[in-house]
C-alpha cells in the first residue's frame, strides 16, 4: 500500500471526495456570505474557510429554529373542529375555530370534528322475554357533544359506545317477546334503546350524544325461520285485507249517508205535502158543511154535478143508457174533441 499518495486512499482508489474548505465555501455562498480568496493551488490554503464568529452562527441558527418552532406552535381550526390541549398530561384548555397556539413538544393536542354525524352498526344475538333467541342488527348515529370528556374521561369512547349499545339492546329485547321483536315492536324497541343508551353514555361521561337508533333487521333462529316467515306472510295478508276493507268502508259509508239524508229529506217533504193536503181537505169540508147546513138540496145537487164533471172530464168514451130502450149510445169524446180542435185551427 502507498500511504504517501494523497490522491488515493490506502486501498489504492482515487479520492474524489470534495475538500472540507470547498464545502464550507459553497455553504457560505448559499447563505450569501462573503468568501475568502483561496491560494489557487487547490489545496487547503491558509486563507480558506468562513470569516464569521461562532456567535453570529448561533444567532442565525436560533433564528431559524425559532421560525420552525413557531410554525409548529401556531395552527388553525375549521368551523367544525375543536381542540383539547393537555400540558404534562393535565387538561389545559379547549380551543375553538380560528388561529390557536400551543407549546410544541410540551402540550399534547387532540383535534376532533364535533359536527359530523358518525354511524356505528353491530349485530348481536339476544334472548327475548319468552326465552327465544333472535339476531338483531342495530345502528346508532352519534356525534361528539363534549370534546373534553371524549378525550380525557374514557380511554376508548367508541368502544364504550359499542358496549353500551349491546347492554341497552340486551335489556330492552329481554322485556319483549319474540313476536314483538320481529314485527310490530321494533320501533318501540329502537326508542327505548336510544333513551337507555344515552343514559349510559352520560353516566360514563363519554362526551357522545346519540341522535338516532334504528333496528335495521331482526331475524329468528335458523331452525324456525321458514315457519316464522309463513306466519309473517299470513299476518301481512291479514293486514292487507283489513286495509282494503277499511278503504271500502271509507268509500261506501259517505255514499250511504248521502242516500240516507236524501231519503230523509224526501220523507219530510212528503209528510209536509200530505199534512198540507189533509189540512186543505179539512178546511174545504168545513166550508162545505157550512153551506150544506144553509141549503141542503142545492148543496147536494152541486156536489153531484161536481162529481160528474170530475169523472167525465177524465174519460174519453161515454156509454149512455137510454131509458126504456135496448140500445146504448156511444159518445167518442176524444174524436169529437180532436175534430173541434182541427176546426178551430182551420178557422184561424
Amino acid at each position: 500500500m502507498n500511504w504517501d499518495n494523497k490522491d488515493k486512499d490506502p486501498w489504492g482508489n482515487k479520492n474524489d471526495a470534495p475538500d472540507f474548505d470547498e464545502l464550507m465555501k459553497k455553504f457560505s455562498s448559499i447563505l450569501g456570505r462573503k468568501k475568502t480568496n483561496s491560494s489557487g493551488s487547490g489545496k487547503s490554503g491558509k486563507g480558506g474557510g468562513f470569516k464569521y464568529s461562532p456567535k453570529r452562527i448561533l444567532m442565525y441558527a436560533f433564528f431559524g429554529f425559532s421560525i420552525v418552532y413557531a410554525s409548529q406552535c401556531i395552527y388553525q381550526l375549521d368551523a367544525s373542529e375543536r381542540a383539547v390541549i393537555l400540558r404534562f398530561g393535565s387538561f389545559l384548555e379547549e380551543q375553538d375555530e380560528g388561529l390557536n397556539f400551543r407549546l410544541a413538544g410540551i402540550d399534547d393536542r387532540y383535534i376532533e370534528n364535533v359536527t359530523t354525524t358518525r354511524r356505528y352498526t353491530q349485530t348481536n344475538s339476544m334472548l327475548t322475554k319468552d326465552e327465544n333467541i333472535v339476531d338483531v342488527t342495530i345502528s346508532a348515529q352519534y356525534r361528539i357533544s363534549n370534546l373534553k370528556d371524549f378525550v380525557i374521561n374514557v380511554k376508548d369512547p367508541e368502544g364504550s359506545l359499542r358496549n353500551a349499545i349491546e347492554s341497552a339492546l340486551r335489556h330492552v329485547v329481554g322485556d319483549n317477546t319474540l313476536d314483538q321483536t320481529l314485527t310490530v315492536g321494533r320501533e318501540n324497541i329502537a326508542v327505548e334503546v336510544k333513551d337507555r343508551l344515552q343514559q349510559y353514555l352520560v353516566s360514563y361521561q363519554t362526551g357522545l350524544f346519540v341522535q338516532q337508533v334504528n333496528i335495521e333487521k331482526t331475524d329468528p333462529p335458523a331452525a324456525v325461520k321458514n315457519a316464522f316467515d309463513d306466519v309473517v306472510a299470513a299476518r301481512e295478508d291479514k293486514e292487507r285485507l283489513q286495509n282494503e276493507a277499511e278503504r271500502y268502508a271509507l268509500s261506501i259509508v259517505p255514499e250511504a249517508r248521502g242516500q240516507a239524508q236524501a231519503e230523509i229529506r224526501a220523507a219530510e217533504a212528503y209528510k209536509e205535502e200530505v199534512v198540507a193536503k189533509a189540512e186543505g181537505e179539512v178546511d174545504r169540508f168545513n166550508k162545505l158543511l157550512t153551506e150544506y147546513l144553509k141549503a141542503p138540496e142545492v148543496t147536494r145537487d152541486r156536489l153531484y154535478l161536481d162529481a160528474l164533471q170530475s169523472v167525465l172530464s177524465n174519460s174519453t168514451k161515454i156509454m149512455v143508457d137510454v131509458e126504456g130502450g135496448n140500445n146504448l149510445l156511444y159518445l167518442p169524446l176524444d174524436k169529437i174533441m180532436e175534430e173541434n180542435k182541427k176546426k178551430g185551427d182551420d178557422d184561424e
